[in-house]
């Protein structure tokens, strides 16, 4: 396979259309699940809850307006395949220009400060993003992005299980993050678990899994058992749409797994609100 030349302006360009219809458009998998649940919510306030998250979404994709005013932190995973090479640039600066031409031309609210705990003065730009690289075989680059915001961010968790606790535990774990955070993260939820590797590796997957879309599964059926027996518990809590009472309290658990060590077991929880914004482009 022989090399391939992308010019910077072109990843440029791809960035900022995904960071701007992603915020516009809702997903099919998503408005799918909002629908199918207001066939099946139970509470009248729960339901007329989703109808009117059905309704938001609508006007957002036909006026081009966010579908949430946190249009969120800039995130991207990439597939880049090793035989690209960036003309006119380097990768990340393309991507971050994408990020800031996204967040002034489209009107989404900048919501990124330089530092996190002193100054916590805004870069007026949204950036920079925060870009989760996987070098792959191939010539083109994948890149699917996202906006996340902060509600549900701030309810996430990770903690550091043995194998000892087993699948018990892992379960424990995940429904206690969801109890604890409540209404707070702005239910209907998407729950994303990432399980195995290290400390960072486990969060990073946690992520990864609210990027996938919420009608698929895990490729190993005891995963996917796993993903749908958390789904069940975590909608028998009764938090319901806006927190509000009612059966709706998730739309979709997504699992992502990786190898471990022998002596641990990290589970991270990364929970996303119902704005589970994602969009995806190969170059």
């Amino acid at each position: 396979m022989e090399i391939r030349c992308i010019k910077a302006d072109a990843v440029t360009k791809t960035v900022k259309k995904l960071f701007m219809d992603c915020n516009y458009y809702i997903g099919n998998d998503i408005m799918g699940a909002l629908e199918n649940s207001y066939t099946t919510e139970n509470s009248p306030i729960g339901k007329n809850v989703l109808a009117q998250i059905i309704k938001n979404d609508k006007i957002a994709a036909q006026e081009k307006i966010p579908v949430c005013q946190d249009t969120g932190m800039a995130i991207l995973f990439v597939e880049y395949g090793d035989k690209v090479v960036i003309e006119d640039g380097c990768f990340n600066d393309a991507v971050n220009e994408g990020v800031r031409q996204a967040y002034n031309d489209g009107y989404l609210r900048k919501s990124v400060v330089s530092d996190p705990v002193f100054d916590r003065v805004n870069t007026k730009d949204n950036t920079p993003a925060i870009i989760h690289t996987k070098i792959i075989s191939g010539n083109t680059i994948k890149i699917t992005a996202g906006g996340k915001g902060f509600g549900s961010e701030n309810m996430s968790a990770i903690k550091m299980l043995t194998p000892s606790y087993g699948v018990e535990g892992v379960k424990k774990f995940v429904l206690d993050t969801v109890f604890k955070a409540g209404p707070n993260p702005c239910p209907p939820i998407v729950v994303g678990v990432g399980i195995g590797g290290t400390f960072e590796r486990a969060a990073q997957l946690a992520k990864k899994a609210t990027f996938r879309s919420i009608d698929t599964h895990n490729e190993d059926r005891r995963y996917a058992k796993l993903e749908q027996e958390l789904l069940s518990e975590i909608n028998k809590m009764g938090f319901g749409p806006a927190g509000l009472g009612g059966s709706t309290t998730a739309l979709g658990v997504n699992i992502e797994t990786s190898p471990t060590h022998i002596a641990g077991m990290p589970v991270a929880v990364n929970i996303c609100c119902h704005a589970a914004r994602h969009a995806s482009a190969i170059i």
